[in-house]
């Protein structure tokens, strides 16, 4: 019987310490994840909450991988844009160039999930912050690579009708535009 307790204790006592090696990793593990970067977006809603931030952070983001090819990747960005969105209220931020990128970048990354709902990010980019041409024309540029031609052009047009600018942006997408080019603006023009 003492040779059986003590083999029974020292199987206990193996197996103790194989738990605890086990939890050690799990926490080295967890604790190692960065993936989610919640201590980094905690941080920015917490202390600035500014878009420049934000832009920041999301840009750093993609640059982790590649989101067309990517699907975890591609729900993580748009969990954070959409977070992001939330995060900062249109009526502050409308006139900020970064808030306006957050929204375009956000629609733009919809688009390859959801063709409506980035259609409808799309528009709520170009009422908060007409004043900047290079939402509508990625709204154009959308309407365009989803076949929508007439009303692409409508975008452009109503764009400069509004004096978005800078104006040289949407004479350039309207010129390409009338080419018939794919793209309304090259990586140079934009």
């Amino acid at each position: 019987i003492t040779s059986i307790m003590n083999r029974v204790r020292d199987l206990k006592n193996k197996y103790r310490n194989e738990d605890n090696v086990t939890d050690e990793l799990n926490y080295t593990k967890i604790s190692t994840d960065t993936t989610d970067n919640s201590g980094t977006v905690n941080q920015i809603m917490m202390t600035t909450n500014n878009p420049e931030d934000w832009l920041c952070f999301l840009r750093r983001l993609e640059k982790k991988g590649i989101p067309q090819m990517d699907v975890s990747l591609l729900n993580r960005l748009i969990g954070r844009y959409s977070q992001a969105v939330t995060a900062l209220p249109a009526e502050k931020h409308s006139q900020d160039e970064s808030y306006a990128r957050i929204l375009v970048r956000f629609a733009e990354w919809k688009a390859l999930q959801d063709p409506e709902e980035a259609r409808d990010q799309f528009h709520l980019a170009k009422l908060n912050c007409k004043k900047f041409a290079f939402v509508h024309v990625a709204f154009a540029q959308f309407e365009l690579s989803q076949g929508n031609v007439k009303k692409c052009k409508q975008l452009l047009q109503k764009a400069v009708e509004c004096s978005a600018v800078p104006l040289e942006m949407l004479e350039t997408a309207l010129q390409n535009f009338h080419s018939q080019k794919k793209q309304l603006l090259s990586d140079e023009e934009k």
